[in-house]
């Protein structure tokens, strides 16, 4: 049976943990391969996994990606060490056989029009990406999650010619504290929730 992970768990991937706007150090491939082994076993939709994620690293990869970006995120997203692109696979449902091989879920999805298919693929892809940030923190790195950026230069710089679209960006490494703001409130059970 599964026990509360203690207190200094839950302060790493939650309660201290924060959104940083600068970066040092540098990510491994190695680490990288062991964020994406952690993050696959998060639970979406029929088990249709449908984020794709590129990881940027190269200075040449960085300079393709710079033209998609805010004024804002520009600056801390070049010198982040590494630059979760995550996307989503229009296509998911070709994966399914394998994915989900105790019955046949391909047809629940693949005559769905596009708009149908985008929610299903970009709502399962943040779920991914949510997942993405815990598995990142859990193994030391921080994180500066974004959505300010042109999502159809991104597409056309890294996933021309693919079904895939992106999503959601995260610059990985290890966060400089002088890069963050004050932790911003967040609403308390009662404005938030109800037990019905």
């Amino acid at each position: 049976m599964s026990q509360p992970l203690p207190g200094t768990a839950l302060d790493q991937l939650f309660r201290t943990a924060r959104t940083y706007n600068a970066f040092t150090g540098e990510v491994s491939d190695e680490t990288l391969h062991q964020l994406y082994e952690l993050l696959k076993f998060g639970p979406t939709e029929a088990n249709t996994t449908p984020a794709r994620i590129v990881f940027v690293k190269s200075a040449e990869a960085k300079a393709k990606l710079g033209p998609a970006l805010s004024e804002g995120n520009f600056k801390k997203t070049m010198e982040a060490p590494v630059v979760a692109i995550v996307g989503y696979d229009m296509r998911f449902f070709d994966k399914l056989p394998v994915l989900f091989p105790h019955t046949d879920a391909k047809p629940w999805f693949e005559h769905r029009d596009e708009a149908n298919l985008a929610w299903v693929a970009m709502r399962s892809s943040a779920l991914q990406t949510a997942y993405l940030i815990l598995a990142a923190r859990s193994l030391g790195l921080d994180c500066g999650p974004m959505t300010g950026f042109d999502n159809a230069k991104v597409d056309e710089a890294f996933f021309a010619g693919t079904p895939i679209r992106s999503n959601i960006l995260v610059n990985l490494g290890h966060g400089d504290p002088a890069s963050i703001f004050p932790r911003s409130p967040r609403l308390g059970f009662d404005e938030a929730c109800r037990i019905a």
